[in-house]
């Protein structure tokens, strides 16, 4: 009998809240003459902030075509958006900017919900020793970490050299199918040298660009490596359910002044490896045995910053130029 009443109680103020919200918005408009679309995007800066209150707004809307908006086609985000200033009786020729600020947040927001499907779909593709792309990609991936040090064969100890498990990498990309691969390639290729100085130091952690005395002030004389590889197999699940979340909107859309892409997931990934391996490095586990616990707090640290709605993660990538006066 609690149980019930604490549920009707639930309800009952939800939809209290709901219709309280409801007639604020009508007050709001009457008093200001704008629409609660205008209000958000004439008093908000663009990013993360806008787009996240326009996205919300949208969804929760009692409008079909204000709800539906949020998942149209890109092609289709022009004429929706002229639907939209019809539906709400706003004139495009006296508010200009507010066509160009709802174009630029819906292209953010369809487009994260595309770039879900396209990390989606990398993700359930299985790695296929059959197929030569698969292969090709495979064997790039160790010419990138490794261009002084011919792989002998495809079958071969060697892989364990750049942290896979066994003389078969192709059995450690099954939890993340191809997009494993594609994370692990992009950033040997990419990031070059990045890259290679991350496998190093997880090789060889005490031999990495830390001073001798920046050791013993850390107390890193036991540091202790990992397998990179594996690792970053590890952090493509993390930037896969940070993004499937929802949690990487607030970076893609200050990152991003359109669509985020499949290139903006693969740098967030990037970084998530050269932090990751700073952060290892920085809590010296006792043994390989406490990577989950490390990686768990990684995990909530990230996600911490990411819940400020000014947080862009590597920034060094963001075409931010493009977000001004959008």
């Amino acid at each position: 009998m609690k149980h019930f009443l604490r549920m009707l109680i639930q309800v009952c103020l939800y939809f209290y809240c709901k219709f309280l919200w409801r007639c604020l918005k009508f007050v709001m408009r009457k008093l200001t003459g704008r629409c609660e679309l205008q209000r958000i995007c004439y008093n908000t800066k663009p990013g993360a902030s806008r787009t996240m209150k326009i996205e919300t707004s949208l969804r929760d809307s009692k409008s079909k075509l204000l709800q539906t908006s949020v998942s149209v086609h890109p092609d289709a985000i022009e004429k929706t958006i002229e639907d939209i200033m019809e539906l709400k009786k706003i004139n495009p020729d006296i508010n200009p900017q507010l066509g160009i600020s709802l174009q630029a947040c819906l292209l953010q927001i369809v487009g994260y919900r595309n770039l879900i499907a396209d990390v989606e779909k990398l993700r359930r593709e299985p790695y296929d020793s059959e197929n030569p792309q698969h292969e090709e990609m495979l064997l790039q991936l160790w010419k990138f970490l490794k261009p002084n040090t011919p792989l002998e064969s495809r079958i071969s100890k060697q892989w364990c050299e750049i942290g896979f498990q066994g003389d078969d990498p192709k059995t450690d990309f099954r939890g993340m199918g191809l997009l494993g691969l594609y994370n692990l390639q992009y950033f040997a290729e990419r990031d070059a040298a990045g890259a290679q100085q991350v496998l190093s130091d997880s090789l060889h952690p005490k031999c990495s660009k830390f001073s001798k005395a920046e050791w013993e002030k850390k107390r890193m004389d036991k540091a202790i490596g990992y397998s990179f590889a594996i690792v970053g197999i590890n952090i493509t699940d993390l930037a896969y359910n940070l993004l499937v979340s929802g949690a990487l909107k607030t970076h893609f859309y200050n990152i991003a002044p359109e669509a985020p892409t499949l290139s903006h997931f693969q740098q967030t990934f990037c970084y998530l490896m050269h932090e990751f391996h700073k952060f290892w490095i920085e809590e010296d586990p006792m043994d390989i045995m406490e990577f989950n616990r490390v990686r768990e707090k990684f995990r909530k640290r990230i996600i911490k910053q990411l819940q400020n709605p000014d947080m862009a993660l590597c920034p060094h990538f963001a075409a931010s130029e493009g977000l001004i006066n959008m």
